[in-house]
């Protein structure tokens, strides 16, 4: 049987994560950490099971959706059309993730002066 810790952080505006664990019945642990525009889905859901989903907003009136797109596709690694419908999400209902997903992506929102707010999704 093993016990396990997860988390994400941010490292120079880049999305990290990291697991950890050990056996409780032996003294071995292993710790692993890694980064890039997505997180494993494995480790993303037992995030969002223990802390609930963020919400990230547009906070006001974005006049052009190019620096949005930029946002997105910088931040996240995505073709031109998956940044389309994020950005259309963005700014009908918001994008939903864990909260570090969403910090990061409002980090790299806020260096084009898109306003932007985060929030515990309800």
């Amino acid at each position: 049987m093993t016990t396990c810790d997860v988390g994400q952080f941010f490292d120079r505006s880049m999305l990290c994560w990291g697991i950890e664990g050990r056996c409780v019945d032996c003294p071995n642990g292993w710790c692993e950490e890694d980064g890039g525009p997505v997180t494993p889905e494995n480790i993303r859901q037992a995030l969002l099971q223990a802390h609930g989903p963020a919400r990230l907003r547009l906070s006001g009136d974005v006049p052009s959706l190019v620096p949005v797109l930029q946002a997105l596709r910088s931040a996240r690694e995505l073709a031109l059309g998956e940044a389309r419908a994020q950005a259309t999400e963005l700014a009908e209902t918001g994008l939903i993730g864990t909260l570090v997903e969403m910090e990061v992506l409002a980090v790299h929102l806020r260096r084009r002066a898109i306003a932007v707010s985060v929030e515990p999704a309800a």
